[in-house]
């Protein structure tokens, strides 16, 4: 799907990342939270993965009824990626976990 495409079909879809200080991050347009731990936490919203990076991360709030989430602690980077990538990552981890 190129760039224009994704503009086109997501014409319908609001999200918003709301970043506090670096310390609190409210994200909504959430589908689901893949992963976490405190120093990555793998979020799929409606326009594709988000990847949270820092310290002492933990989530505060997870609501798929509203499709809210509240992540806190020390922010260092935020990334969107296709849904592809988690699962070429989900593979190799498994593939290196068994060999």
């Amino acid at each position: 799907m190129t760039v224009d495409e994704r503009k086109i079909s997501n014409t319908t879809v609001i999200q918003n990342l709301i970043l506090e200080n670096r310390g609190k991050l409210s994200v909504s347009g959430v589908l689901d939270v893949l992963s976490f731990d405190d120093q990555v936490v793998i979020i799929e919203t409606e326009l594709g993965l988000l990847t949270i990076k820092g310290e002492n991360l933990r989530i505060n709030k997870l609501s798929i009824d509203t499709s809210e989430v509240i992540v806190e602690g020390d922010i260092s980077s935020m990334n969107y990626s296709e849904n592809k990538n988690v699962e070429k990552t989900k593979g190799s981890l498994i593939s290196k976990i068994f060999k």
